[in-house]
């Protein structure tokens, strides 16, 4: 019994048209950020923050960190300013109050609007 010539790898003849069948089908991933802004923004309740400081991380983006209470338990969470938010940067100051969405059932889940 004789065992089959193997090819090199750059020698075995591909299906471009099959690959790009599949590609069709694939689905793209969605940011998790946006997804979970997005449902948010759609399914959260609305509250109150107390801003409490800005400041640009290692990779230069511009972080927020800020405050909140809810059913009598306090959180702090920092988000990343989009280039939205960026614009309205006197918005941010320190001690201000910004409008926060959060989840009810998970009031960690938060971000500043």
């Amino acid at each position: 019994m004789s065992l089959p010539l193997l090819q090199p790898a750059h020698l075995v003849p591909t299906c471009p048209k099959r690959m790009s069948l599949l590609a069709r089908f694939h689905r793209k991933r969605e940011d998790p950020e946006v997804a979970r802004r997005a449902l948010l923004l759609r399914a959260g309740r609305i509250g109150e923050a107390t801003v409490l400081d800005t400041e640009v991380d290692g990779d230069g983006n511009e972080m927020l960190s800020y405050s909140y209470t809810v059913g009598g338990v306090d959180y702090q969470a920092f988000q990343r300013l989009d280039a939205e938010q960026l614009l309205r940067k006197s918005d941010y100051l320190p001690g201000t109050r910004a409008v926060l969405r959060y989840d009810p059932h998970r009031p960690a889940n938060s971000f500043v609007v």
